[in-house]
This record gives C-alpha cells, sequence and structure tokens, in this order.
C-alpha cells in the first residue's frame, strides 16, 4: 500500500476496534485511614484535563500471544494501583476537593489496530494517536457517551488502552487525571507498572526494585475554583511534532552564547531547555506579530517548573501531586525579545523558588492571592513544559524499551511540550498554534537551522 493511500485510510475511518473492557481494581484493599486523600492547593487550581501518554513496542516474540501479553498488563496494573491508590478511586467531576479512594479500579480497554505499527508511525499525523486512547480522553476532550462505568458528576482518574497491530506490535496509552498528579508522577507511575509487568511475568520473571510513591497528607480544604474540567479545544489548533538533534542544539547553544557575549550580558551555561525555549517562543511571537500588523502586542511566556528538586526543604522525587509552578516571563517590548534579556529573567525566576522554605509556605503565598486572577494570568500566555529526563524510553514492559513515547491530543492553543528524543540523541517539541500561525511557523528558516518536522 502506498504512503499517499495509507494518509487517506488514516483520515477516513477509525483504524482501531476495541475487544475487551474491563475495571481493573488494586489486588490489596485500601486501608480504611487512607480513605479520602485531600487535594492540595495546586491540585484544585489546576484545570482538570487528562494527560495522555503512550509508548509503542515493536514485536519481539517475547509472549506466545496477545492473550498472554494482555493477562500480565492486567495483574501487574492490580498490583501497581496498590501503591498508587488514589488513582483507583473516584473524585468530582467540578470542583474536586478530595479523591474518595474506594478501589472501584481503573478503566482497561483493548483494541485491535488495522495496519502495522510501521505503517502507521511512518505515515499518521499527531492528532491520529487519539484513538490509541480510551474514549479518546486527550487533554480537554472526550468522546466518552453515558455507560454504566461512570456517572456524570464522578470521574475515573486513570483509564488505559491497550492497542495490538497486525504485526504484533503494541502501543500502550495511558490518560490520567491532571487533578491528582502531574507529568512527573505519571511517568513514575508507568515505569512502575512496566517494572512491576516485567516482575509478573511467567515469560520473564524480573527481579526489579520499586520505591513506593511518597503521599503528602494534606488538611482537607475547598478552593472556590469551578472552572469546568473536560472542554472541546478550539477547531482552528493543530498541532505538531519537532524534532531538534543534539548537534543542531549544541549549535543553538553556542548562537546564544555568542549573541549574549555581544551584548555585553553573556550567558556562559545556558541549558537545553532555556535556548530552545527563547527559540520557539522568539519565532512563535514573531509570526504572530506578523499574522496581526500593528503595534507589538506585549505578552508572556509560562514555563512550568518541578518544584520538587528547588525548595530548601526538599520533596521526595516520587511525591504525589501537582508540585509544577509556572515562571512567568512578562515582555513588553520587541526588544525583550533577546536571548540575554529572555534567558536571564528565566534563571532569575528559578532562582527565587529555590529561596521557598518549604511547599507549605508555597500554599501561603498562593492563599493569600485571588487564585481566579493567578488562573486567568496565564490564559494568553504562551505555555512551555519539559518532560526532558523522565524515563519515557526506559518503560520497559518485557518487550524492550519503546521506539516512540509521546503525549496525544491537541493541546492548548500557545503550548510547547519537550521531550526527550529516542536515544536522547535531542528533544522532540509538541508545538500547538492556530492554523494560520502554525503554517508560517513550520517554514521558518530560523526554526528549521535548528530543527525539523
Amino acid at each position: 500500500m502506498t504512503v499517499i493511500s495509507n494518509l487517506v485510510r488514516f483520515g477516513r475511518r477509525q483504524l482501531h476496534t476495541i475487544v475487551s473492557r474491563e475495571i481493573i481494581k488494586p489486588s490489596s484493599p485500601t486501608a480504611s485511614h487512607l480513605k479520602t486523600y485531600n487535594l492540595s492547593l495546586l491540585d484544585q487550581i489546576n484545570a482538570g484535563t487528562f494527560m495522555p501518554m503512550i509508548t509503542f513496542y515493536p514485536n519481539t516474540d517475547v509472549y506466545r500471544s496477545s492473550h498472554d501479553k494482555t493477562l500480565d498488563l492486567k495483574n501487574s496494573l492490580s498490583q501497581t494501583l496498590t501503591k498508587y491508590y488514589p488513582f483507583a478511586g473516584r473524585h468530582a467531576r467540578v470542583g474536586a476537593s478530595y479523591v474518595d479512594c474506594n478501589d472501584n479500579g481503573a478503566e482497561f480497554l483493548e483494541a485491535s489496530i488495522d495496519t502495522t505499527l510501521s505503517d502507521f508511525l511512518q505515515n499518521s499525523q499527531h492528532k491520529d494517536l487519539d484513538q490509541f486512547f480510551p474514549h479518546g480522553l486527550v487533554n480537554f476532550e472526550s468522546n466518552r457517551g453515558e455507560d454504566d462505568l461512570q456517572s456524570d458528576d464522578q470521574v475515573t482518574p486513570l483509564e488505559v488502552q491497550v492497542n495490538h497491530f497486525e504485526c504484533g506490535g503494541v502501543a500502550v496509552a495511558a490518560s490520567l487525571s491532571h487533578k491528582i498528579a502531574d507529568g512527573s508522577n505519571f511517568a513514575h507511575f508507568i515505569n512502575d507498572w512496566a517494572k512491576m509487568t516485567r516482575f509478573c511475568s511467567k515469560e520473564q520473571k524480573d527481579d526489579v526494585s520499586i520505591s513506593d510513591p511518597q503521599f503528602i497528607h494534606f488538611p482537607y480544604m475547598k478552593v472556590n475554583n469551578t472552572r469546568y474540567s473536560l472542554l472541546r479545544s478550539d477547531d482552528c489548533i493543530i498541532t505538531k511534532s519537532f524534532m531538534f538533534p543534539n548537534s543542531k542544539i549544541n549549535e543553538l547553544k553556542l548562537k546564544v552564547k555568542t549573541m549574549t557575549a555581544e551584548s555585553g550580558q553573556p550567558i556562559k551555561n545556558p541549558t537545553r531547555v532555556e535556548v530552545l525555549t527563547w527559540l520557539l517562543y522568539n519565532c512563535a511571537v514573531t509570526i504572530a506579530s506578523k499574522n496581526t500588523p500593528g503595534s507589538f502586542k506585549p505578552t508572556s511566556v509560562a514555563q512550568l517548573a518541578n518544584l520538587r528538586g528547588k525548595m530548601i526543604e526538599k520533596l521526595p522525587e516520587k511525591s504525589i501531586g501537582n508540585f509544577f509552578v509556572p515562571l512567568e516571563i512578562l515582555t513588553k517590548k520587541e526588544s525583550e525579545m533577546n536571548p540575554e534579556s529572555f534567558i536571564n529573567e528565566l534563571k532569575k525566576q528559578k532562582m527565587q523558588f529555590e529561596a521557598l522554605p518549604n511547599i507549605e509556605t508555597l500554599f501561603g503565598i498562593l492563599s493569600d492571592g485571588d487564585v481566579d486572577e493567578q488562573l486567568r494570568k496565564g490564559d494568553d500566555a504562551y505555555i512551555f513544559t519539559s518532560m526532558c529526563g523522565y524515563p519515557a524510553y526506559e518503560i520497559d514492559f518485557g518487550w524492550g524499551k519503546p521506539i516512540k513515547a509521546t503525549f496525544g491530543g491537541d493541546l492548548r492553543k500557545n503550548t510547547f511540550v519537550m521531550i526527550d528524543a529516542p536515544n536522547k540523541d535531542g528533544i522532540e517539541v509538541l508545538v500547538c498554534l492556530g492554523k494560520d500561525d502554525m503554517a508560517i511557523f513550520q517554514s521558518d528558516p530560523e526554526l528549521l537551522a535548528f530543527g525539523y518536522f
């Protein structure tokens, strides 16, 4: 089948057929004193979206059948949920303030895919990933209808879909409620589930070490935040993947060092994420200005920073909850788009959080402000998130490491998500822009000097 016919096929009909559906409950009941898990301030003000992560694996003939493979995944998920017990509970759809850790379980779907893994990866677009997730549950969207597994006012935090390709390859897709966890938690959870699968497997009994996640128990509080959880994405946006190899990122670092030295404000140690954030923001704002002629419009960046290792009283790496906060950089005039102004301000913002005594201090600062106003401040910002350094390409269920690991769905407009590339050769960036901006962005010569899509 030709590439053209594959693209037409992907665009015209669904590739998957759901072949089974069930609820996976924790292997051991949650203790009575843990039945209510209070959400923190950062959890409650977080938009009620779903994080959609997917990993792809070729057929390695480790298992005799897809049935055996799926059975091990179910058994290991049950045992992993015992450690991550809030993921098997339920929380309110609107205004959630706690999780009812009732062991009602995670939904587990199995699907048959009407193509080969190589065909899909070579010929599909980013949007084609959505059908691999349960009910198309990605970010702000879901095609879930009314059914007997979910009430109108309750959310099942964790949904999983295992997708079997014609060739024997597999894609494991999971969506996790952002109300109870952040991307760091999600990556650790999937990795722990994979380790548990290797340990439970009849085919290969691995001796694995899984450290327990850490739950910080906060007193009950109710934040007046009524933003609804699932809102449809803007139809006029598009998400695409851009790759930036290490060699090109090193060239970009050298360019930034040269530019900042010439300005008299040298930056000697810019990170990969800092220089890419500056490049992408600069290109996106320049393009937006061209599409809306006139004076430069003040704008801002909100780069999400993981607090766990930044405060004086550090949090454990596997602390469960939303411990990411935005570092906001305002750009009032075009001259502030230069790398020395932008990157130095980004570094300054990071240092402010390093002076915080502990997470309770941050909660106190946020509580003293207007939460709704804090939410609105980010509505028009360019959002940057880095998942670099997290073990996405180490997720091994016993079939080897994934050949592709990414996130599904359209993001919020003007959002950029960075992920380590395969073999750590660079960074993949998921870019979501308005369709008119994307048409120019993907052919921008300054961008294409360092990456490709």
